[in-house]
């Protein structure tokens, strides 16, 4: 069965977050579960995603660490789908249904890039007291007095799209390359307030940008992320809650830059009333492939 290392969310090699992909031969089953984790033990990945094709639309990936099964990964997912259009599995410039043990997700592939469908956004709470707001940009290793001196105006505020995370803007490049966090207070702070971690980010972006950010999760063992399709997705409906992002958008997200990991996280949204649809993705870059000998 073919194999593939896919450096996913970016558009340069050795950016954004590899994965493994396996494609299984037209009409073969899955592996046992124990080879599966074995196989992803061996690629060395966080996640290595097993793909079963169903008919020309349809696929069932089913994704592995080298511990365990998880119901989903969105860089894995990413890296598939590149995969399979690398291959020539699937065409570009349509749409296709990924059965996955989460449900099922609409992906779309445009001119290389691959969007997949977030669940429904929704504003959790905000952090708007200044005890709160010192607590938390003081965790995050920066002065809230001179964040706000520097003209920072928005508010903090928990969002989702499948996963909660605190958006914490910050006034400009520099001060989100300076951030420090305490991650065992950051730790007990997202415990706190029910969230995987701070996504932060500034709007001081080059053209066709927008925002950098940066995504702590200590909490779930992952002081920093290169790539994190949830927090982006949160951070599009942040943005169209205070208006810099409007429906219809095509939003870009850089992330991954001071881990030498730059990665570049597409997102779109249509809002429509109560009704608001994200979808995230970006491209994907191919590093190896060759056959699996199970």
């Amino acid at each position: 069965m073919k194999f593939y290392i896919v450096d996913a969310f970016t558009e340069t090699l050795f950016g954004g977050n590899p994965a493994g992909v396996v494609i299984l031969p037209e009409g073969a089953d899955f592996p046992s579960d124990e080879v599966m984790v074995k196989t992803a033990a061996e690629l060395r990945y966080s996640e290595t995603a097993f793909i079963k094709k169903l008919n020309d639309k349809e696929f069932n990936i089913r994704y592995f660490t080298p511990a365990a099964e998880v119901d989903l990964c969105g860089h894995a997912t990413i890296g598939s789908f590149k995969a399979l259009l690398e291959g020539g599995y699937i065409a570009d410039n349509a749409n296709y249904i990924n059965h996955t043990m989460a449900g099922d997700l609409n992906i779309v592939v445009t001119n290389g890039q691959v969007l997949m469908d977030m669940a429904s956004p929704v504003k959790i709470n905000e952090i708007a007291d200044e005890e709160g707001l010192v607590e938390l940009y003081k965790i995050m290793g920066l002065d809230y007095a001179d964040q706000k001196a520097k003209g920072v105006t928005l508010t903090p505020q928990m969002i989702s799209t499948g996963l909660p995370d605190i958006m914490m803007p910050v006034a400009s490049q520099a001060d989100l390359e300076a951030i420090a966090p305490d991650f065992p207070a950051l730790s007990k702070l997202s415990e706190r307030y029910e969230v995987v971690g701070v996504h932060a980010f500034t709007t001081d972006c080059e053209e066709g940008t927008t925002c950098h950010v940066r995504n702590f999760a200590p909490l779930y063992d992952i002081d920093e992320e290169a790539a994190t399709g949830t927090s982006n997705g949160a951070l599009t409906y942040y943005g169209f809650l205070n208006g810099f992002v409007k429906t219809g958008d095509d939003c870009r997200f850089v992330q991954g830059e001071k881990m030498q990991r730059p990665s570049v996280i597409t997102s779109h949204i249509e809002a429509d009333g109560e009704s608001c649809k994200i979808q995230v993705g970006g491209s994907a870059v191919m590093l190896a492939e060759g056959d699996i000998k199970l």
